[in-house]
């Protein structure tokens, strides 16, 4: 079993930052590839951030590209979400997310919420214009 654990939301005014942490525990693998992703009031859920297992490779959805910044630890076993110039449409609750694959960088632009095997909670940030 894998436990994510988010933490770092908050309320923020626009043009400020915040910095999500996400805690894994458990047996995370080697190779394991993680996401964020943001779910708003009244829409879907959409992932933000993706990055593979050492690091080297990230995405980011066309909205977030220039001001967020995903990176992880994996000697901490945590993954980090650097939000920068936040506006009020970033509001949302935002989960961190584990998948067991190793996604290249060939294929991790296909990765989604199927391919997630573990979940946070989620934390919530909510940007005051």
């Amino acid at each position: 079993q894998v436990q994510l654990v988010e933490s770092g939301g908050g309320l923020v005014q626009a043009g400020g930052s915040l910095t999500l942490s996400c805690a894994a525990s458990g047996r995370t693998g080697t190779r394991s590839s993680m996401g964020w992703f943001r779910q708003a009031p009244g829409k879907r859920r959409e992932v933000v951030a993706k990055i593979n297992w050492s690091g080297g490779i990230t995405r980011y959805i066309n909205s977030v590209k220039g001001r967020f910044t995903i990176s992880r630890d994996n000697a901490k076993n945590t993954v980090y979400l650097q939000m920068n110039s936040l506006k009020p449409e970033d509001t949302a609750v935002y989960y961190c997310a584990l998948s067991t694959r190793n996604f290249s960088e060939l294929s991790i632009g296909t990765m989604d919420e199927s391919d997630m095997d573990y979940w946070g909670k989620g934390t919530l940030v909510t940007v005051s214009s």
